[in-house]
């Protein structure tokens, strides 16, 4: 059997797709979109997308028709938008969260920088001259939105498991210790799944005595995950001043989408708009509604017991995984509570069949939810046959980044029940 390369399928695509040819064949490239997805995704492990839920009821039924969630998602004139769904969603994550019911706001997003942004904006807004303390494992979003704002940034050491050098933020809240600050803790790092702990956070500006601050948590990844196992709070005693998750990530959304909580006493109301009978409380002006719908779906589908059952399998994996690597002789590790597993970046042979993403010498895969054992077993088999064992004395093998010196509490420092 002969298989067109990848670079040839995509010059196909492109000249297919090209709008100045006539006429279009228009089946033909959504054939081929669906076909190259098809073709990927049994070797798509590297990034966080849950892949179990089953969304075309919705896209079925509501995908035909623009829902249009303009404005604040309390407003309730207006028609076809989702803003009960949207309503729903965030009642349900915010309940999760153990977040005050009369001290929380919070709409849809596009996606975790779009709440990163929101809940910043904020911040700043309440806090003008603060400092944004954020470490090197931070998502990339941060320093740009740091930029976009204006804000003075304030990067922090993150040890080698990902999660934030304290020692280092003490030194720099010491430095700045006269302007309020904004922190940036993150629950789920990027390449390891690292968990900052806000608990520490705030002894460090207490014992600064800063004046004024916000803490902030990008847990795009973690967010929902850990807030199902109760030890992600955001409870008057966690100090957290808003959150932000990914929809399209743990929920398995088919589009990027995310949700930020806020307390309500923590940011300025929003001014009406007349033509819209709308308020202008969020950062983009028309939302998608379709993906409060979809987010919506997910959760009602399957509720608390059912995703926390999600979580329990994608974990089990996880460190089935480990086990399997590290028996083939590939030093690999996890945090405790992550989808994440660390391990020296392999060979570009399985590289080029497996997505997965890397950073110099350290790559990672996630077991998401539909990710399965037979991915895992295909995945060390390949490994393995392209690249035998490592072997320990060879200075030329690509180490992973040490294991945790202590075994990171999944709790975010926040308070548990």
């Amino acid at each position: 059997m002969t298989h067109t390369p990848v670079s040839a399928r995509r010059c196909g695509l492109a000249e297919a797709a090209d709008l100045g040819r006539t006429p279009v064949d228009v089946t033909a490239v959504l054939d081929h979109l669906v076909a190259d997805a098809d073709t990927a995704a049994p070797t798509s492990v590297g990034f966080p997308g849950a892949v179990d839920l089953d969304h075309r009821e919705v896209m079925a039924r509501l995908g035909h028709r623009l829902w249009n969630n303009i404005g604040d998602p309390t407003d309730v004139g207006g028609t076809a938008h989702t803003r009960i769904l949207e309503q729903a969603v965030i009642a349900w994550l915010a309940d999760t969260l153990a977040m005050p019911a009369d001290d929380r706001w919070g709409y849809v997003t596009t996606g975790g920088t779009e709440g990163n942004l929101s809940a910043l904006h904020a911040a700043r807004r309440r806090l003008p001259t603060a400092r944004i303390y954020y470490s090197t494992a931070a998502h990339y979003s941060i320093p740009k939105i740091v930029e976009m704002l204006g804000a003075r940034g304030v990067v922090v050491q993150a040890g080698a498991d990902g999660e934030m050098d304290y020692d280092h933020l003490a030194v720099r809240v010491r430095r700045h210790r006269r302007w309020p600050a904004i922190v940036v803790a993150t629950a789920g790092t990027t390449m390891t799944e690292a968990v900052d702990d806000t608990t520490r956070i705030h002894a460090i500006l207490d014992e600064h005595q800063v004046p004024g601050r916000h803490v902030h948590v990008d847990a795009a990844l973690s967010g929902i995950p850990l807030a199902l196992d109760g030890r992600l709070r955001l409870d008057d005693a966690s100090g957290i001043g808003s959150i932000a998750v990914s929809g399209h990530k743990f929920l398995g959304v088919p589009t990027p989408c995310g949700v930020v909580l806020i307390r309500d006493s923590l940011r300025r109301h929003a001014a009406p708009v007349a033509y819209t009978a709308t308020l202008d409380s969020t950062v983009t002006g028309s939302r998608c509604g379709l993906a409060a719908a979809l987010l919506w779906h997910a959760i009602a589908t399957h509720g608390r017991e059912g995703h926390r059952w999600r979580v329990s399998e994608a974990r089990r994996l996880a460190t089935y995984t480990v086990d399997q690597l590290t028996a083939a002789g590939w030093p690999a590790w996890r945090h405790p509570h992550a989808f994440t597993v660390v391990l020296p970046t392999p060979p570009p042979a399985v590289r080029a069949k497996w997505l997965l993403a890397t950073d110099a010498d350290v790559s990672h895969l996630i077991c998401m939810p539909g990710v399965t054992q037979g991915q895992i077993d295909a995945f060390v088999a390949d490994l393995t046959a392209q690249a035998g064992s490592p072997d320990p004395g060879d200075p030329h093998l690509p180490r992973p980044i040490p294991r945790p010196r202590r075994a990171p509490s999944p709790t975010a420092g926040i308070s548990t029940p």
